[in-house]
């Protein structure tokens, strides 16, 4: 399971990585270069595609385009180089940015921000009529986020408070509730990142200054981890014909004297387990 070097674009922080189904191509961002970059392992080839206003998440909408999560709580639709305004702004966010979102299986998108200077972080659901609700409300830094393969739990990261929650979820209501604590890492082995859930119900998470991502099984116990050559690992994800391969990304290429030679590419592994396909956002244009 040696990581293979995909793209080295020396992101700054690069995020997200979300396989495409309809084009078969895995999309990542560098959030605050403003980048965003596409990759097609059928010919090897890979571009940046996107260079504007700063991108903290996104999903994949059911007619192919991407919903870009950005600053400010704004939230817009990317197709064909062309954006249009889902929200312009989230008055209460104007001063932090989107970061994680995930989509669900009814086509909403649940977003976390980034903390603000006045206001911690904060977990919010965009359901496809653009209703915007705030779920979780005083929390340290909003990170990965999966669905148990069953659908009735949804796994949710705080950086800062260094564990993964775990909630009961209600697909028909969007809902979450009974929030126990599913890992919780001791300090000084690194902050937890971006998150994503196998077919089997394991939980990979991404390890931010440690170096690696880990499995866990569905009990909380380390399964197994993979080293990068990268000290922030950002997250990671499953794609390809089979979902087979795990993509990740990882950050620090502005410093890779004290991140790593790998800081800031994106890899790719084959850990012999598959991944599921993500949910589609169905957000519409009011």
């Amino acid at each position: 399971m040696e990581p293979e070097l995909i793209a080295d674009y020396e992101c700054v922080v690069g995020e997200g990585p979300l396989w495409h189904p309809g084009e078969r191509r895995l999309y990542w961002v560098d959030i605050p270069t403003g980048r965003m970059f596409r990759y097609d392992p059928a010919t090897g080839s890979h571009e940046q595609f996107y260079q504007g206003e700063v991108v903290g998440g996104f999903t994949i909408q059911v007619d192919g385009s991407l919903l870009l999560f950005m600053a400010r709580g704004a939230v817009k639709i990317w197709r064909e180089g062309e954006l249009t305004t889902v929200i312009e702004e989230i008055p209460e966010e104007h001063n932090t940015r989107f970061n994680d979102v995930i989509a669900d299986p009814m086509g909403r998108v649940f977003a976390g921000t980034m903390p603000a200077v006045d206001h911690p972080a904060r977990l919010y659901r965009l359901d496809p009529d653009g209703t915007l609700t705030r779920v979780l409300d005083g929390r340290g830094l909003s990170n990965g986020m999966g669905f148990t393969t069953d659908r009735r739990g949804m796994y949710w990261t705080d950086t800062y408070r260094l564990a993964i929650y775990l909630f009961d979820y209600d697909q028909n209501t969007g809902a979450l509730t009974n929030e126990r604590v599913f890992v919780r890492i001791p300090e000084g082995e690194g902050l937890l990142d971006g998150l994503t859930v196998d077919a089997d119900g394991f939980v990979w998470s991404a390890r931010w200054d440690g170096g690696c991502v880990i499995r866990y099984a569905p009990d909380g116990s380390e399964e197994r981890r993979i080293r990068l050559p990268a000290q922030r690992v950002s997250s990671m994800a499953f794609g390809g014909p089979d979902y087979g391969d795990l993509y990740i990304t990882t950050a620090g290429g502005d410093n890779r004297v004290e991140n790593g030679p790998g800081a800031g590419a994106l890899f790719r592994v084959r850990p012999g387990v598959l991944g599921l396909p993500d949910f589609l956002s169905r957000i519409h244009v009011k």
